[in-house]
């Protein structure tokens, strides 16, 4: 016996090739059929060769390195709340002239990391401006500096998990039985972040006060790393497989065996699920991708719980609970959606949400809904709308630009139970309505804006539903200043911003002492879309005490156009020089600064780099930027 395993080991790795050649030799067929099975079917089933303890060993240090990365963006909020706080308190009741201290960098390296890691590109300037190989044909955009370093952790993680196996075993079909047990591991303990990060009503988002953009950057890549490793696992599968049984052995056992179907069918779901979800794909076709995505998505999720539960082990795998886990996220997500839908859309005494459409010059559409019963809506919260007769399946953000909350009224033309009854308890027993802007581009925007002027007078009123409001976490209220930059349709994040900061300002419980708006549109029509509630924000006391608004308009049809009524309301031809004027708001900086930005990729690159270029230790200047990219 040990004669023959000498000469068996002297080949190399068994396969059938191997074996039949053997069979011609002197070795009696019995015996290398008998070795044949213990080195190579053994490791194609069950847990044989599937380093157990270590698969478990490396879910936790996977989800650790997660957990860890979480624990020091929550400790970084909180202590950023708290200085924000600080600031906030000690600067509401101080003149412009008194907010010195918080002007100046209190840390002399934060300047530094803003510059080069927290507020810097990829490479250069670039970010959030599309990469687009022709008009029709968009490979997406690149990530951030510091987005690259968490991703780079997560991913090199996952590849050290992954390849930390027993590379010294002689015996190739057991190790490939590792890989497939490592992968197979890694691939639904990465399930687990991947459906916590697509959701709209992530907990995370709110904790970490994380944006959902940065979780759908992270979310993409989850699912590239998920992809990959099931795709490593069904090949170290089949690898021992065909090595056992030939090909035809293999594939009659994928169609019998309900275990190793179940896994073959979540892994053909996720190659496609992968392929539909590149970027020049995904952009082309996006809503038909989102379609697809949830149902593909869905399949893989329940193949694999299949494949799990029908493992011939006592209990299934382990992973199984992992999976209940899955369906429980995924269902809770869905169900909080649900019932913010029919919470903020409907109300026993008055209905259902009505929705007022106006089609406004420059491809806009102003909508303007009406809800049946009072919902806060913070400043720069955005919500998910749909309509009734325009694709009512599907479901779009747009940032909310202007919000009228209407007081409960009773019959005597009383608030709500008479005189004694406070203006905040006649406000939540009222409605709010909630506008938006949007503009018509292709698609669901444009169906919109058509459907608006079937109307004959340029609008008409639709049943129609609002799912949120998601985001708000960014306030400006421990800001002495404030820089708001717009482009086009992007005016609706900062309007949002404006009423509230003035009202604040009037009641003394902002540290806000200047407020400059620089709003770029391509003509005056563009004015329209806001003109009711820019005349409001004009007609509030103190307005001029603290608002400044700086309009470019890129290309006037006449000179005459470019009117500037006043020294607060300035309009100009062209595009602006970003670096020049917000290193003129600097040097007239007031306490620490805010500066947000909210339009075009390219706007927001350029503002970005604007930020970067004033950071130094004599001026505190953060930089938001709201954007949705998919």
């Amino acid at each position: 016996m040990s004669l023959i395993r000498r000469r068996i080991a002297a080949l190399g790795p068994i396969t059938p090739i191997s074996v039949l050649a053997l069979r011609d030799s002197d070795v009696p067929s019995t015996t290398l059929q008998h070795d044949a099975s213990s080195t190579i079917a053994p490791y194609s089933t069950s847990l044989n060769g599937v380093d157990q303890p270590g698969n478990l060993l490396f879910k936790d240090m996977l989800w650790w390195t997660l957990g860890i990365m979480a624990l020091i963006a929550l400790s970084i909020r909180l202590l950023e709340i708290g200085w924000t706080k600080l600031r906030h308190v000690s600067s509401m009741s101080a003149p412009a002239d008194r907010q010195t201290y918080w002007k100046r960098s209190q840390w002399s390296w934060m300047p530094t990391l803003k510059k080069h890691l927290i507020y810097a590109p990829l490479w250069k300037k670039r970010h959030n401006r599309e990469i687009r190989l022709s008009p029709a044909v968009s490979i997406g955009t690149l990530p951030s500096r510091l987005h690259s370093v968490i991703l780079g952790i997560y991913l090199l993680s996952n590849a050290i998990y992954m390849f930390c196996e027993d590379w010294s075993q002689e015996n190739s079909y057991s190790l490939a039985a590792e890989i497939r047990g490592r992968s197979g591991t890694l691939s639904v303990v990465n399930m687990v972040p991947l459906i916590i990060m697509a959701g709209r009503n992530n907990p995370l988002i709110a904790l970490l006060r994380v944006s959902f953009d940065t979780y759908n950057l992270l979310h993409r890549w989850m699912g590239r790393m998920v992809v990959i490793e099931a795709v490593i696992h069904t090949i170290a599968w089949a690898y021992v497989a065909v090595a056992a049984d030939g090909y035809e052995g293999m594939n009659f056992r994928l169609i019998h065996d309900s275990f190793l179907a179940s896994g073959f069918a979540g892994t053909i779901a996720l190659v496609i699920l992968l392929v539909l979800s590149l970027s020049p794909v995904r952009h082309a076709f996006y809503e038909t991708f989102l379609n697809f995505h949830i149902i593909l998505a869905f399949i893989v999720f329940a193949m694999t719980w299949v494949h799990c539960a029908t493992a011939q082990l006592p209990g299934g795998l382990p992973q199984l609970s992992w999976m209940v886990a899955i369906f429980m996220i995924w269902a809770a997500e869905r169900l909080s959606r649900m019932f913010r839908l029919a919470y903020n859309n409907w109300s026993r005494k008055r209905g259902f949400t009505e929705a007022l459409i106006e089609a406004m010059p420059a491809d806009a559409t102003r909508v303007t809904m009406h809800l049946p019963r009072y919902v806060d809506v913070k400043p720069g919260t955005h919500a998910y709308v749909r309509f009734m007769g325009i694709n009512p399946w599907e479901n779009h953000p747009f940032s909310i630009a202007w919000v009228e909350h209407h007081p409960a009224i009773d019959e005597t033309g009383l608030g709500g139970k008479g005189i004694e009854d406070s203006k905040e308890s006649q406000l939540k027993r009222g409605t709010t309505s909630i506008s938006f802007i949007i503009g018509a581009y292709t698609g669901f925007t444009r169906q919109l804006y058509n459907k608006a002027l079937e109307g004959g007078s340029r609008s008409i009123r639709i049943r129609a539903a609002v799912e949120g409001p998601y985001a708000g976490h960014h306030s400006l209220d421990s800001y002495g200043h404030a820089v708001l930059f717009a482009g086009a349709s992007g005016i609706t994040h900062q309007i949002s911003y404006i009423k509230p900061l003035i009202e604040a300002f009037n009641d003394g419980t902002i540290a806000t002492r200047r407020v400059t708006l620089v709003w770029i549109i391509r003509d005056t029509e563009a004015l329209e879309w806001v003109r009711p509630w820019m005349d409001e924000i004009l007609r509030m006391p103190r307005r001029r005490e603290i608002l400044n608004m700086r309009l470019f308009i890129t290309r006037p049809k006449n000179s005459k156009e470019i009117s500037s009524t006043s020294t607060t309301v300035q309009m100009f031809p062209g595009r602006p020089n970003i670096p020049t004027l917000l290193k003129k708001e600097v040097e007239e900086q007031v306490g620490a600064m805010c500066v947000s930005v909210c339009g075009p990729g390219a706007l927001a690159d350029d503002v970005r780099q604007a930020v970067r270029e004033v950071q130094d230790e004599s001026s505190v200047v953060d930089f938001v930027e709201e954007s949705f990219t998919w």
